[in-house]
């Protein structure tokens, strides 16, 4: 062991790079589109400003509002029912079970819950319409040099607003969702989404009072919201007020006061500050850069820790008299999962800890559902849940799919490997492997053939739709990939002598890569890269060896030669993050800057379809949804750092081009914040800061190295610099050729 001079440094590390103005959403007009609004949000409320009928609109919403009744019928089949039928080819009866009510039924589903409306037809052209990113606040300026200002305070349950140099009072007006008007549409889709009036609601009451309005709306089941919001004339010609919403109480709010407002923007300017100071990156290509922010941006206003995890559209349900895309609800196919993926390198794990505990809290129902539909004891989670975690069906290959569990086994994985929490993991990370673990190998059955296991039917998410053909009695690359996963990490959690996973069979391939299964290669263009999930985001084959080499470059040919016609949003940076694991900058900046170009709204909004009139992909509808915008987040961490065997590279898929990029902060797997500097293509820095003591491996990006302060041991060998930290320790590395 080598003992080298390391610069201690002591004051915690400051992220250099924040969002600016460059980054923010700027217009000199409102939308008048509620998917183009500006959003606001706190993970509990959210707010979309724009404008409607000509007056100034707030949809207000809370994540928690929702009717969640049970899905009709959902319970009176199981797993082993839907094996058979599908043995006997008979899967309209499958479908009448698990699919139509899904469609037939409005509810269980997310529900909006009101709008604000302001008059401001006296108040002039608008010249400015900005939202500020790093702080959250939203800023409109009109030509008669009135201001309206308005942002979600980031801790607290309520929104608030003011009106500045008004001559004539502008005054909020409440308007209702329409579940007791409008059509009572039986033929929409749940993509384009169902009348509001098909929940048999009995029609809100709306009480307005001194200075006050308060909306009572009655829901399912004797439940109830309340809508209030609270205004105040204030000296210097200023009206500003404040607007929750309640679940099941009665709404409440202080008086809204100059010193009650000035503590509350303090508390919100100070929990901002706090997030964009846990990392930061800086990108040579604007698009990438701004798309970046916006969506972290994002990121905070859906997440916390203590809220509901992130549904298709988390605090921000459609304002168009409608009830939202597929219900609102959570997809755990891969909505919930690509939504959580930047958070844990981005260095929020208090934000990211929401979805493993609602997880957590809602195993008990999980549990009983796989009682009830496998016939077996353990934890599975049903592919599509309410808020309560209640199964939902849809589509039964992927809504209540065998293998939910083991995707979502990643997410309490990460938690623990990202903070090295030694409680997280002995309280919830180990029982619940434990409780999954169980599951599985009470599911699997052995094939006689091979003597290896397998599940008695498989599925890969979306291949092949909702049709018969969609369900494989050859193990599924998907499911196999998600079980080889699980068992692996399974020995990791709990200290098992032996993984497990190779009582099941290893992936299989053919000339072109990766099949979907036995007997069955891609055959056309697909949105949902189901049969690549082991190389992203699991990570079981990997370019560290040539056989994974040779199994990933075959796979991702093919993709590029299937093309993208069948794509939707997010499939392009899951394909970017795909390509970042072969180092293939280019291929996955090209994906990124599709996806940036094409498939967003005006105000960063993934909208699923191609937005430009079908240039890369065919659908060009627009329902909006969230897991494409934090994928392509978690693609550019992929482009910066990336942990492989343990062993932390920098800049491990940046292309050629790009000669300068940086990051602070970027968090690996044991608790390790990483900050570097590239210029002219070159490492020229790298800070380290250990949350854990122990050893931190790092790819050498030097081919000599400086590390001065106190002595330290260190091992330099094949390339990998092996530094044993103590907790909370701060180095940093320079070329020699510096000093």
């Amino acid at each position: 062991m080598k003992y080298v001079w390391i610069w201690l440094l002591l004051p915690a590390l400051a992220a250099s790079a924040q969002p600016g103005p460059e980054h923010n959403l700027r217009f000199d007009s409102l939308a008048t589109r509620w998917d183009e609004a500006m959003p606001l949000g706190n993970g509990l409320l959210g707010a979309l400003v724009w404008k409607k009928d000509g007056k100034l609109r707030l949809s207000v919403d809370r994540v928690d509002l929702w009717d969640d009744r049970p899905m009709p019928g959902i319970d009176q089949f199981n797993f082993n029912w839907v094996v058979q039928q599908v043995k006997k080819g008979q899967y309209d009866t499958v479908q009448k079970m698990g699919d139509a009510p899904y469609e037939r039924n409005a509810a269980p589903t997310k529900i909006p819950g009101a709008a604000l409306e302001f008059n401001i037809g006296a108040l002039g052209k608008v010249v400015s319409n900005q939202l500020d990113i790093q702080t959250g606040i939203n800023t409109i300026r009109f030509s008669s040099g009135v201001i309206f200002t308005t942002y979600v305070h980031a801790t607290a349950e309520y929104g608030v607003f003011t009106f500045e140099n008004i001559t004539t009072p502008v005054l909020p007006e409440m308007v209702v969702p329409a579940y007791a008007s409008g059509e009572n549409d039986g033929g929409a889709s749940s993509v384009d989404g169902q009348s509001l009036r098909r929940l048999g609601y009995p029609r809100g009451t709306v009480t307005p009072g001194a200075n006050t309005i308060t909306y009572h709306q009655p829901v399912y089941d004797g439940n109830y919201y309340e809508v209030l919001v609270r205004w105040k004339q204030l000296p210097g010609n200023k009206i500003t007020g404040m607007w929750t919403i309640s679940n099941n109480t009665s709404a409440t709010l202080s008086a809204p006061g100059k010193a009650t407002l000035r503590k509350a923007r303090k508390k919100h300017a100070a929990w901002w500050g706090n997030y964009w100071q846990r990392s930061s990156v800086n990108l040579p290509e604007p698009l990438l850069e701004r798309q970046y922010y916006l969506d972290m941006y994002k990121f905070a206003a859906v997440a916390r820790g203590n809220t509901p995890p992130i549904s298709l559209q988390a605090v921000w349900t459609a304002d168009n008299g409608k009830l939202p895309p597929w219900k609102g609800d959570f997809h755990h196919d891969l909505n919930t999962q690509l939504s959580y993926w930047p958070g844990y390198t981005a260095n929020h794990l208090d934000l990211t800890e929401g979805f493993t505990n609602w997880l957590w809290k809602t195993k008990e129902e999980n549990k009983r559902w796989t009682k009830q539909y496998f016939g077996v004891d353990g934890l599975n989670v049903p592919g599509v849940t309410t808020i309560s975690g209640k199964p939902m069906g849809g589509w039964i290959q992927y809504s209540l799919s065998p293998t939910t569990a083991a995707w979502l086994s990643q997410h309490f994985y990460w938690q623990w490997k990202y903070s090295g929490s030694q409680r997280f993991l002995e309280e919830q990370c180990k029982p619940w492997f434990n409780e999954v673990f169980r599951y599985f190998n009470n599911i699997r059955v052995k094939d006689s053939t091979t003597g290896k296991y397998k599940l008695p039917l498989s599925s890969s998410p979306e291949y092949n739709n909702n049709s018969i053909n969609a369900w494989f009695t050859g193990f599924t690359n998907y499911d196999l990939g998600l079980v080889r996963f699980f068992y692996d990490k399974y020995a990791e959690v709990t200290g098992a002598a032996a993984s497990g996973s190779n009582d099941f069979p290893y992936f299989d391939t053919d000339s072109a890569g990766l099949t979907i299964a036995p007997g069955h290669p891609l055959t056309y263009s697909h949105r949902h890269h189901s049969q690549l999930i082991s190389i992203y985001p699991l990570k079981v084959i990997t370019y560290n060896n040539a056989a994974g080499k040779s199994i990933i470059d075959r796979s991702l040919a093919q993709l590029a030669r299937k093309g993208t016609r069948n794509w939707v949003g997010y499939s392009f940076p899951w394909t970017a993050c795909l390509y970042a694991q072969t180092g293939n900058g280019d291929s996955a900046v090209s994906m990124l800057r599709k996806f940036a170009s094409n498939f967003v709204s005006v105000n960063s909004f993934h909208l699923n379809g191609d937005q430009k009139g079908g240039q890369y992909a065919d659908a060009t509808y627009r329902p909006f949804t969230l897991e494409g915008n934090f994928a392509f987040a978690q693609a550019v961490h992929e482009l910066l750092i990336q942990t492989r065997q343990g062993v932390i590279t920098l800049f491990p898929a940046t292309p050629a081009e790009w000669r300068q990029a940086a990051f602070q902060q970027l968090r690996c797997e044991g608790g390790v914040l990483v900050s570097a500097t590239m210029r002219e293509g070159k490492v020229t820095q790298l800070v380290l800061k250990a949350e854990q003591a122990g050893p931190v491996k790092v790819k050498l990006p030097f081919a000599s190295f400086l590390l001065a302060g106190r002595q330290r041991p260190y091992e330099a060998k094949d390339g990998v610099l092996t530094v044993s930290m103590k907790k909370n320790e701060i180095i940093t590395i320079k070329q020699m050729a510096q000093y």
